[in-house]
């Protein structure tokens, strides 16, 4: 069933992408055509844990309780409800053609590879196109409220990187949507006793028993408690790791600490330098900001972007007269203009406000105007497509969006790395599987809009409940293991053992200011830009600071209440080892793609190139030791279908 092509032999381990062969739009038909099965008495004897309950965790856990395995669901918040998922504003793609402006499952296929800069697995990606088609359906029978034309139809709109309309939207609010859509199927299974739910709980140690995922160790955030619990496999949908800059567009509660446990355990890292920088942020207004807000890159289909032509211009927006503004996106890229990739928008803001022709108070903003289409469309069809978002940006920065042009920034967003998984989205380590913005695999270098919400939902409804019964169906004569078991108590121990270092730590200085610190480290010297000198300097910065960290963290309170400060401080350790490791791919990786930018390759007109002679892999890390370098392992991309060319979006 599976090519030889997809075996690559390391030193420490063999890589199997395990890609079914055939033509690369049958694979995933012939794979579910063949795939092994587990009957449904048996699938009442395994039991599965689910850690996350956002878009990939809710869905997968109500769809693979669904159909009969025993589910446990942890999640961190206090409802799946609350998941980052809920953020999620733009829409969600999907190859349905309803516009009949020539989309296909081919055309979303090829606009990711190409969006992704030719690093995503082909196979995976194809996948993904083809599964988009069945999302909606799914999402419209749970009674998901997307948008509709004025016949009744559901309506579509534009996304950057993309020369057709194919994105699903319920106005702003498309991730919150969605989620309730997926809660709702949960709850039903919560209700039916197939998942039991356990809110405020935080994996804190993966359990692995004679090599396979076999449980975890989860601590309640409310007692305090230690709490063990097994399952035949372990599902990771725990999100992704862009707080590790401190500032981001993501929630405060979002961490790595599921995914950083997996990886010391044996799971390979997948390109952790492969950062998203979206382009269509509120700007950092001070110091004390504890987060950032994003508005949606939606905003981009009747926003226009420009600058004033003349540096240092104080002018306010609406004085500036056309001939006096640089609306650049429009004068490099004519083809996409405004609706260019994520990574490309972004490398352009910083490269006009770098110019000094920055707008707003910190000149590090740019304008997004919307006033040629009000006068095009009116303000009322401006307020029904984008009215909660206006009124959201209104909020924070006092000005009125209508009347004045929006002012944006790139920020952190999405991080394209994750724990490496193959075909079936398994880890490199048995048992354990990592879906949605946790796992590495469908994106590439750079994310195209609203294809975060089309992976979270294709990997928990419709991929892993087949895959992960390939697996389960070998296993179905494992009895359930006591949590009384060595590896159990071993795992347990760790975490006590972490716990009682931070209570009794004697230091002086706050979490939140080592956290602080690692974030001007990675934004400077790993962020939109990247080059040789900065990243050898972070990387003695970040070791220097995780020695500080362990000395000077002081975390008050106790560890047998609610405590957010040791939560948070077991999250930032994390984030301080990971950050070490994205700062190590980012320097072995010498070339340019999607939104990790080396200064040291890029065209002439100052855009990514790539080094597909040398760096066509996806870079796999292993664990070796906090302080120790990681071994590089590298899975090849191979190209049948899409083959690498110079982006080009003019």
């Amino acid at each position: 069933m599976f090519s030889v092509l997809n075996l690559y032999f390391f030193s420490m381990t063999t890589l199997n992408s395990k890609i079914p062969e055939g033509n690369l739009s049958e694979k995933w038909t012939k794979y579910r055509s063949t795939v092994k099965l587990v009957n449904p008495a048996n699938k009442r004897k395994l039991e599965v844990i689910v850690v996350g309950s956002g878009l990939a965790g809710g869905s997968a856990a109500a769809s693979l309780a669904e159909l009969g395995y025993k589910v446990k669901c942890f999640c961190f918040q206090d409802s799946p409800r609350r998941a980052h998922s809920i953020a999620a504003q733009g829409g969600i793609n999907a190859a349905k053609n309803y516009k009949n402006d020539g989309d296909s499952v081919y055309r979303l296929f090829y606009d990711t590879v190409k969006g992704g800069d030719y690093r995503a697995r082909e196979a995976n990606v194809h996948r993904l196109a083809e599964v988009s088609t069945q999302i909606i359906d799914q999402c419209v029978a749970q009674g998901v409220p997307f948008a509709r034309e004025y016949g009744g139809l559901l309506d579509n709109r534009s996304f950057g990187g993309t020369q057709v309309e194919r994105t699903f939207y319920a106005r702003g609010q498309t991730g919150q949507q969605l989620l309730l859509g997926a809660y709702s199927a949960l709850s039903r299974q919560i209700a039916h006793g197939q998942v039991t739910m356990y809110n405020r709980h935080e994996m804190l140690e993966l359990v692995i028993i004679d090599g396979k995922a076999r449980g975890i160790i989860a601590r309640d955030l409310v007692t305090g408690e230690l709490e063990r619990h097994f399952g035949h496999a372990v599902v990771l949908a725990s999100g992704g790791y862009g707080n590790v800059f401190f500032l981001s567009t993501n929630a405060m509660g979002s961490n790595v600490t599921a995914n950083w446990k997996a990886h010391k355990k044996g799971a390979f890292f997948g390109n952790p330098c492969f950062t998203q920088i979206h382009p269509t942020c509120i700007p950092v207004s001070g110091d004390y900001q504890s987060k950032l807000t994003l508005m949606s890159e939606s905003l981009r289909n009747d926003g226009r972007v420009w600058v004033p032509k003349k540096q240092g211009d104080l002018r306010r927006p609406e004085e500036i007269p056309d001939e006096e503004r640089d609306y650049y996106l429009e004068r490099r890229y004519p083809s996409f203009g405004n609706l260019v990739p994520r990574d490309v928008a972004s490398r352009a803001a910083k490269m006009v406000c770098d110019e000094g022709k920055g707008v707003g108070p910190s000149a590090l903003a740019v304008n997004l105007d919307f006033r040629d289409s009000i006068k095009r469309l009116g303000e009322n069809v401006i307020a029904a497509r984008y009215g909660n978002l206006f009124e959201m940006y209104e909020k924070i920065t006092g000005e009125n969006p209508y009347k004045t042009p929006m002012r944006i920034y790139p920020a952190v967003h999405y991080t394209m790395g994750g724990l490496w998984v193959d075909y079936e989205l398994m880890t490199t380590v048995q048992g354990l599987y990592a879906i949605g913005e946790c796992n590495f695999s469908d994106h590439g270098a750079n994310r195209l809009g609203a294809s975060a919400l089309m992976q979270g939902l294709a990997d928990g409804y419709f991929v892993l409940p087949y895959t992960i019964g390939s697996y389960l169906s070998g296993d179905i004569a494992t009895k359930p293991i006591s949590t009384d078991h060595a590896s159990f108590k071993e795992a347990e121990d760790a975490a006590r053992e972490r716990i009682t270092k931070f209570m009794n730590n004697k230091g002086t200085k706050s979490v939140d200011h080592f956290h602080k610190e690692l974030g001007k480290i990675m934004w400077n010297y790993c962020g939109m830009a990247r080059n040789e000198q900065g990243l050898t300097k972070a990387k003695k910065m970040i070791a220097d600071l995780r020695e500080e960290f362990w000395k000077e963290v002081k975390v008050p309170g106790t560890d047998k209440e609610l405590n957010p400060e040791l939560e948070k401080a077991g999250r930032v350790a994390d984030f301080i080892e990971l950050g070490e490791l994205m700062v190590e791919d980012a320097l072995h990786r010498r070339e340019s793609c999607g939104g990790h930018f080396r200064e040291e390759s890029q065209t002439e007109e100052g855009e990514a190139k790539r080094d597909d002679a040398n760096f066509s892999y996806v870079a796999g890390w292993e664990f070796t030791g906090v302080g120790q370098k990681a071994n590089l392992h590298k899975e090849a991309l191979v190209f049948e279908e899409v083959h690498p060319t110079q982006r080009s979006y003019k």
